[in-house]
């Protein structure tokens, strides 16, 4: 019979017992000192009956503003996408979600090529050469690509943009803090980076520069005109990217780019309050070795079938840490699958078809709010975010919108000392035409 829940009877706790060889439970810490141990009462609710605690949790769960019951317009590197029914149904099979590391390759065959079939599709998508089996999330990509371009250049400066999401810069600051590395931001101007400052920062002792594509603001930035600038100096080329935009966007790896990192949350992931997500990491053929973490590789074994196994790993990371390019030897498996089946059950056409919508959806609302006389803050072509200037407090507009059934925007206040009263909204796929009216207006009606 199955349980999901086993309850421990005084029989069981006797057995036990018996079996490890002591007569009570208080002997097993025996060789603790009674001056250390705690003999009061911990400062927690007293315990309540199952149908008591189900009631409380259920009360608890309503009140968090979820997805299904309000019309999220909330971005800003986490976003409600669609998610195809059939990825719950993969994931959820339990020779996937309690796999851990698949070293044994006789007994991992479909764990690993689940894996295998990831790093393929991130690679279509970037227009990388590889990918590896990929990272904890985002912001943890994008300070390992800083760290390997430190490694393989042996210079002790990096190049940020200010353009790149906040979060992943404080991400990339601290790991540049325990390796001695200097971070340099590169300031905007008018929603990119300021390209001509950029020229000034670049020199010989540039590591690497890092870009988002689209940036913080949904704005696309001028890759190739970036690329010359850095590998002038002989330094490397990071682009952080949204997955999904490369669907309709010129991928990074053919405008230049050494290694592409990024958020695989646009596909099948949920919200989640913010994670766990699934970075991913992707990088020419010159920095293979150098890539954190896992690579799976297709093989085949001595009858000729077909295989997959862990390949070209710096065991150093495992053995001699003094020599590891990376304190990353783990990766986000279970969901990269969910990445995985999500591509593939949209397809090429359908990731196409996804991103385009998201393009059109933000156009119209964009159209919309200027109808509406609201500033547009940054004028050009952007992916599903956009910069819309209010006349109030976004954290006071929020907590209205919220009353309405309505997530708004980030407030860019909170991380732009000039984007005070700043909203960054999302439009995605999922938003209709009626909700995106519905945002307007009442967006409206609070500035009247």
């Amino acid at each position: 019979m199955r349980h999901r829940y086993l309850p421990m009877t005084e029989q069981d706790k006797k057995a036990m017992l018996e079996t490890i060889g002591v007569s009570s439970i208080d002997q097993l810490f025996s060789d603790i000192p009674e001056q250390v141990r705690f003999k009061g009462e911990y400062n927690i609710k007293p315990a309540k009956s199952e149908v008591s605690l189900l009631k409380e949790l259920f009360h608890l769960a309503d009140q968090n503003a979820d997805l299904k019951r309000n019309v999220c317009f909330l971005g800003a590197g986490v976003y409600d996408h669609y998610i195809p029914v059939i990825v719950d149904h993969v994931i959820s099979r339990s020779e996937f979600y309690t796999a851990y590391t698949p070293y044994q390759p006789e007994i991992s065959q479909g764990e690993l090529q689940a894996i295998f079939e990831f790093q393929t599709m991130i690679c279509e998508l970037t227009g990388m050469d590889v990918a590896n089996s990929s990272m904890y999330d985002g912001g943890t990509a994008l300070a390992e690509a800083a760290m390997l371009s430190a490694g393989h250049t042996k210079r002790k400066k990096i190049v940020v943009s200010d353009a790149v999401h906040p979060e992943y810069r404080e991400v990339l600051k601290t790991y540049a803090k325990g390796q001695n590395l200097e971070v340099l931001e590169a300031p905007i101007k008018d929603g990119v980076t300021d390209v001509d400052t950029l020229k000034s920062l670049v020199t010989e002792e540039i590591a690497a520069v890092i870009i988002q594509y689209p940036n913080f603001f949904g704005r696309i930035e001028p890759l190739k005109e970036i690329e010359a600038i850095i590998h002038a100096s002989k330094g490397l080329f990071v682009v952080n990217s949204n997955p999904l935009s490369l669907g309709v966007l010129t991928p990074p790896g053919k405008l230049g780019a050494d290694i592409v990192t990024g958020d695989a949350q646009p596909f099948g992931i949920p919200t989640a309050f913010g994670g766990p997500h699934c970075g991913y990491f992707a990088v020419t053929n010159k920095l293979m070795r150098k890539v954190p973490g896992r690579l799976v590789g297709q093989t085949v074994d001595d009858q000729g079938r077909r295989g997959f196994v862990l390949t070209l790993q710096a065991r150093e990371q495992h053995i001699r840490r003094e020599k590891a390019t990376s304190n990353i030897c783990s990766n986000q498996a279970l969901n990269a699958l969910a990445a995985s089946v999500a591509m593939t059950a949209l397809g090429k056409k359908g990731v196409r078809e996804m991103a385009a919508a998201n393009l059109q959806k933000a156009h119209y609302a964009k159209h919309s709010f200027k109808k509406a006389g609201f500033e547009v803050v940054y004028e050009g072509f952007a992916f599903n975010e956009f910069v819309v200037k209010l006349e109030k407090p976004v954290k006071v507009i929020n907590q209205l919108l919220l009353e309405k059934g309505i997530i708004g925007g980030y407030d860019l206040g909170r991380d732009y000392s000039g984007l005070s009263n700043h909203m960054l909204i999302a439009v995605t796929e999922q938003r209709t035409k009626e909700e995106i009216d519905t945002l307007v207006k009442e967006l409206g009606d609070l500035h009247a």
